[in-house]
């Protein structure tokens, strides 16, 4: 096969209209391309796909915005292309004005939906996706501003007020510019892995952050397993990471033998209980290196770890870095 070929773009479109919220368009286009950058000078030339963005509207008329940026569009919804991944940004003000002037858009959204396309609504955006009719019988989350009104106006969705971010199968709902941060680290990590999703994470958002995954309300979630007895031994590790107990002993504290235990938590959330419990772990050691003054290694005993070297390694492994330069960074940016 011809290289040329081989290598397919990643096709990112993303809709304009009138009184569109225009940081919602720019953020994720610059993340996306700081993802691009870093990807093609660390990936196999082979593995790198570029990506394509493409600015989808009504007509191709510039669009005015409330900021004097003009907003020229690439193409309309009769032209634009078979889409990997669409945003569909936020609106100021009362969004339904401009989901009744973009139909086109609304159909072109299902359509491509149909064509196997993620979608990440905005704010007030996602009324679009809900006009499609995407979001029926499914999670969403909108502006706090406008929740009652979409309520009414889309009685259909299961709408989620109090997340952030819901996700239902290739449908991103978020509430806020933030959150679409979140988003797209985890649209990285999808496209050029994980090492590529952090360091847009550490130059964009790197200190306000929850794991993606910690946020989202996740349409048939492993997290919501049926499982009770598991669901009561992940609330106790939570609950007792300085703890000096090893999994063994959290098995017999709930009368479970260790092979019985691990495969029953694998079970129900997909993963080990010792990938978990690290999780957690490092979440935790994020947190109190961002907002304490505690030494590296009293961080590391508050988390469960026996000394700071242990901490280093486990916290090199999730996020590539020491918990020091961690540390760093996110002071500079908190309180510098």
């Amino acid at each position: 096969m011809d290289k040329q070929e081989a290598i397919t773009p990643l096709k990112i479109s993303l809709l304009v209209y009138q009184h569109l919220l225009i940081t919602s368009l720019t953020l994720p286009i610059e993340m996306l391309r700081a993802g691009e950058a870093f990807a093609k000078s660390h990936l196999d030339k082979n593995l790198f796909r570029p990506l394509e963005i493409y600015l989808v509207a009504e007509s191709q008329k510039p669009i005015k915005n409330r900021t004097g940026l003009a907003i020229i569009p690439d193409c309309t919804a009769s032209n634009a292309p078979k889409s990997d991944l669409i945003i569909v940004p936020g609106i100021w003000r009362n969004p339904r004005p401009v989901v009744h002037a973009n139909n086109a858009l609304v159909n072109w959204l299902n359509q491509s939906w149909q064509s196997n396309s993620q979608i990440i609504g905005v704010g007030t955006g996602n009324c679009l996706l809900a006009q499609a009719k995407l979001l029926d019988g499914h999670p969403a989350t909108t502006h706090w501003h406008y929740a009652e009104q979409f309520k009414r106006d889309y009685p259909k969705v299961l709408l989620k007020p109090d997340f952030f971010i819901t996700q239902s199968e290739r449908l991103y709902s978020v509430a806020s510019l933030n959150a679409l941060a979140d988003v797209i680290v985890h649209i990285i990590s999808q496209y050029y892995g994980q090492q590529a999703a952090q360091h847009v994470e550490r130059n964009f958002s790197h200190e306000i952050r929850k794991p993606y995954e910690d946020q989202r309300y996740l349409e048939g979630a492993v997290d919501k397993h049926p499982d009770e007895l598991i669901a009561q031994i992940q609330f106790w590790l939570k609950n007792n990471l300085g703890g000096e107990h090893t999994l063994t002993e959290v098995a017999e504290l709930f009368g479970l033998s260790y092979r019985t235990f691990t495969r029953r938590f694998r079970h129900a959330t997909n993963q080990s209980p010792v990938e978990y419990w690290q999780q957690l772990r490092v979440q935790s050691a994020k947190e109190l290196l961002a907002s304490s003054n505690l030494s590296i290694q009293e961080v590391a005993l508050e988390v469960g770890y026996n000394d700071q070297g242990h901490l280093t390694r486990v916290f090199k492994k999730y996020l590539s870095q020491t918990p020091t330069a961690y540390r760093t960074i996110v002071r500079r940016k908190l309180f510098g």
